[in-house]
């Protein structure tokens, strides 16, 4: 069994025993996450802690996008209950690169591919994801990597 889902699960028991309502909701959904990923596709399998982190950063960007619709619904009670489990479950997950860093690896990344232009930005993503995985929305990569393609 991973790590992770080890910890996951008795981060989950600490909780109960603490009475914190939201980490153990949290958790409880998370680990949920994890068991769907575990059992789909042909045969159950056990995840690893890298297949575990994805889940948990899959998860965490449901929780930052439905906050930010509840937002705009003017519904603030429910956007920061979202805002909530997305702060515990940024606890599991690698820091996130800062601008400058994420800047410096795609400069790496189109140095060495000797890409210019647009139309090299597949060329550019390949070699930038490995090294940014879990530490950077892919989203926000492709923007850095579009405009540095394009300046």
């Amino acid at each position: 069994m991973s790590a992770l889902k080890d910890k996951l699960r008795a981060d989950l028991t600490a909780s109960m025993r603490n009475r914190d309502e939201v980490r153990t909701r949290t958790l409880r959904m998370a680990l949920a996450a994890v068991n769907v990923e575990e059992v789909s596709g042909k045969a159950a399998r056990e995840l690893t802690d890298d297949e575990v982190l994805k889940v948990l950063t899959k998860e965490a960007k449901k929780r930052r996008e439905a906050a930010e619709a509840f937002t705009g619904a003017g519904r603030a009670e429910q956007a920061q209950a979202e805002l909530d489990e997305q702060a515990v479950l940024e606890g599991y997950l690698p820091a996130q690169l800062s601008d400058e860093e994420l800047a410096a690896i795609v400069d790496e990344a189109v140095a060495e591919s000797g890409a210019s232009g647009p139309q090299a930005m597949g060329q550019v993503m390949k070699l930038v994801n490995p090294k940014v995985a879990g530490r950077a929305e892919g989203g926000r990569v492709a923007q850095v990597v579009r405009a540095r393609l394009s300046s």
